[in-house]
């Protein structure tokens, strides 16, 4: 791990945490692209750094979760899920998922014929909430066990809850804004657990590197929040869907 290296990979991660095409799974393609390997340290970088595209939500959404509190309630009930799921599997994603690539290639592939599929039969519904304050807490808990699939790389935290909200019967904004909402306490989750089983081991240079991947993420991820607000005005995510396979394939022709 360089300087370069830890750019490259901040801005890898505040493009691609908030679309639904897998922030974890593109970190370890492109970890394997700059020829890192997957040790304790560069697991828990591919985590922490994470957690800087994830504050972008912070600045943008403060008031809602200062001053809403119908819709703060519902971010926990969602996060409640993921959080009891990724401490009893966290081992076991850390040490096997998170090891290799072939989990990502396929996800990613699988995930893209399924992002098509779904947009290609998907109708909104006219009645779907369009505020995330009025979502019933159950609606809230089932997206919270959506998002817990994402644990397997390659899958997609965000589209994981974007296309359980949509099932569910939620807006396409309502759901994507909630996605972003639901991001801040399971990322701080997972990097506060990591960065304590971990953190003891790495040297005052690799704080460094984390610090970079961290500051680069976040801004970054500032303009994707945007990007994909804009986006889904006019468009669903087909497009998206065709890139994850053409990635997958790209990926797997490149790595092997």
């Amino acid at each position: 791990m360089d300087l370069f290296k830890a750019v490259i990979l901040g801005i890898v991660e505040g493009i691609t945490e908030f679309l639904p095409i897998s922030s974890t799974g593109h970190l370890i393609l492109a970890a394997k692209l700059l020829k890192l390997t997957q040790t304790d340290f560069i697991k828990t970088f591919e985590i922490a750094i994470q957690l800087g595209a994830i504050l972008s939500v912070v600045v943008l959404y403060w008031r809602k979760f200062l001053a809403e509190t119908a819709v703060l309630k519902r971010v926990l009930a969602a996060f409640i899920p993921t959080a009891v799921l990724g401490l009893v599997f966290y081992k076991i994603i850390k040490e096997f998922l998170l090891a290799g690539d072939r989990i990502v290639l396929w996800a990613l592939f699988l995930g893209g014929i399924f992002l098509i599929v779904f947009e290609l039969f998907y109708k909104e519904k006219k009645e779907g909430s369009e505020e995330i304050a009025s979502m019933p807490y159950k609606k809230a808990v089932l997206i919270g066990i959506f998002q817990s699939i994402a644990m397997v790389p390659g899958v997609s935290r965000a589209a994981a809850t974007i296309y359980g909200g949509l099932f569910l019967g939620l807006s396409r904004r309502a759901i994507v804004e909630f996605s972003f909402l639901l991001a801040v306490p399971t990322m701080l989750a997972a990097t506060a657990l990591d960065l304590f089983k971990n953190a003891s081991a790495f040297s005052k240079d690799q704080f460094v590197f984390l610090s970079v991947g961290f500051i680069v993420s976040f801004v970054v991820a500032m303009a994707a929040i945007k990007f994909l607000l804009y986006f889904i005005k006019k468009n669903n995510f087909i497009p998206f869907g065709i890139y994850r396979i053409i990635a997958a394939l790209a990926f797997w022709f490149v790595i092997r």
